[in-house]
């Protein structure tokens, strides 16, 4: 994978953790010292970030080897990428470089438990996840994303269609529903039409008035079922899952009849732990 971070961006986060350099560093005249970096996996995880890491290694002054790619997954004590340069260099960049593939990875790797949960039950699943990332981190989040190989439900409000119950209530109330899934029908020919819904009626409702996805917002597996055993055969909607789906219930949902898991768990995940080791050169 690219990286996803500009330069202008990786400059941004080193002049946020040392906008007047390394002070320590300094005092002890360490500066032009040659040092070399190691970074390698603590615990098994699912790598990302490391392409901007490098990247930003390298806007300091240091030469880097890269030992993985984003999305690869990686046992303990795998490595991940090495750097040589002045002390000066390593040690400015190191923390920042660190905690980008650690939060990242975190991510990657909770996406990635929940993909593995769904498709070994049914492997056509699509784990999707939204566009709740930490404010600030959404271009890192989708492709941590990615990198556990889920993939995006939303990258935003302008590029899909969602009509909320919001909608509905500022709109006209629940009668509004048919009128506006036509609306939306007319106005985006080419986009498909997800309805979120929050009870079996209010599914099998969308469903009648030509919903192409019913997203089912905090429905238990066993709702899930229902829905699909109350819709008429010859429907076309498609069942999304969606709200408090995670790696532990995500095959007794797609057991259930789902098959779209949508989900913003993997933003919540602990960061992975990257070991980083520097040595004098």
């Amino acid at each position: 994978m690219r990286p996803v971070l500009d330069d202008a961006s990786l400059w941004a986060l080193l002049r946020e953790d040392a906008p007047y350099g390394d002070l320590t560093t300094r005092a002890l005249d360490l500066n032009t010292v040659p040092a070399r970096l190691t970074a390698a996996a603590r615990d098994p995880m699912v790598l990302c970030g490391v392409e901007e890491s490098a990247r930003l290694l390298e806007l300091v002054g240091a030469t880097v080897t890269r030992h993985a790619v984003s999305g690869d997954r990686l046992e303990a004590d795998a490595p991940i990428l090495a750097a040589e340069g002045p002390a000066e260099a390593l040690l400015l960049g190191w923390k920042v470089a660190q905690t980008l593939m650690e939060w990242s990875s975190g991510v990657a790797t909770r996406a990635r438990a929940i993909v593995d949960a769904a498709r070994a039950v049914r492997p056509d699943t699509v784990v999707a996840c939204t566009r709740k990332s930490v404010p600030g981190t959404r271009v890192l989040s989708a492709k941590a994303v990615l990198a556990g190989r889920a993939s995006l439900h939303r990258t935003g409000l302008s590029d899909t269609v969602l009509l909320f119950p919001e909608h509905r209530a500022v709109g006209g109330g629940p009668e509004a529903l048919g009128g506006q899934i036509a609306t939306l029908r007319h106005a985006c020919p080419e986009r498909s039409i997800v309805v979120e819904v929050k009870s079996v009626d209010e599914a099998l409702a969308a469903a009648r008035h030509g919903a192409d996805v019913l997203q089912l917002e905090k429905f238990t597996p066993d709702a899930v079922a229902d829905v699909l055993a109350r819709l008429s055969p010859a429907s076309p909607a498609r069942i999304a899952a969606a709200g408090g789906v995670n790696a532990a219930n995500a095959a007794d949902y797609v057991r259930a009849g789902a098959r779209i898991l949508v989900t913003s768990a993997p933003y919540t995940a602990p960061p992975a732990d990257v070991g980083v080791v520097i040595t004098a050169a």
